[in-house]
């Protein structure tokens, strides 16, 4: 494992969180244990934070196609991933409205991938997310668009608050001006 990834294992729920840092780092631990295709796969998730999250992995050749490179399937579950991780990181449970994919360039085995997921736009229950998988060398193999619908109600980690919540009570600070505002 890399010495900065976050080991699931190791990552127990909290009882509460006092930022959104530590918010985003609780549901990726509660949906860490209910998602078997990631150790399947063998990501490890190198960041999660509010509204983003890296995650890397590195292609197996039991990943490639008829062709010898990377199936655009395994791009596109890696990609779909890492959206998830960011789109629920507020701790609404969020799932994918539909997405696409542009497969960019072949990735082989034993390349590793890095997909980054940033929040493009977020308002009410929808949400659109960027997420670019990139080579070791610095070549971009995928670029994914996700859009996002938020369950009214639902959380991830139930005994815990929302993003949404902390900031109405004040406990953290509202969403980065420079960015689009939320709506409560």
């Amino acid at each position: 494992m890399n010495p900065g990834a976050i080991d699931p294992s190791s990552d127990a729920v909290p009882e509460a969180v006092t930022d959104l840092q530590a918010l985003a780092r609780a549901v990726r631990a509660a949906m860490a244990q209910q998602d078997p295709v990631g150790a399947h796969l063998g990501w490890e998730v190198q960041m999660v934070g509010p509204d983003c999250a890296t995650v890397q992995m590195v292609v197996r050749p039991d990943m490639l196609n008829g062709l010898g490179v990377c199936h655009g399937g395994v791009l596109a579950t890696l990609a779909d991933a890492t959206f998830a991780l960011a789109c629920n990181a507020g701790n609404e449970a969020t799932v994918a409205a539909g997405f696409d994919i542009a497969l960019l360039a072949p990735a082989q085995a034993g390349d590793v991938l890095t997909a980054t997921a940033t929040e493009v736009s977020r308002a009410g229950r929808t949400g659109l997310y960027d997420v670019m998988v990139v080579s070791q060398r610095g070549v971009r193999v995928a670029a994914f668009r996700g859009r996002s619908h938020a369950l009214a109600g639902r959380k991830i980690v139930a005994s815990l608050p929302t993003a949404r919540e902390l900031q109405a009570r004040g406990e953290v600070p509202p969403p980065d001006s420079s960015r689009p505002q939320r709506p409560a």
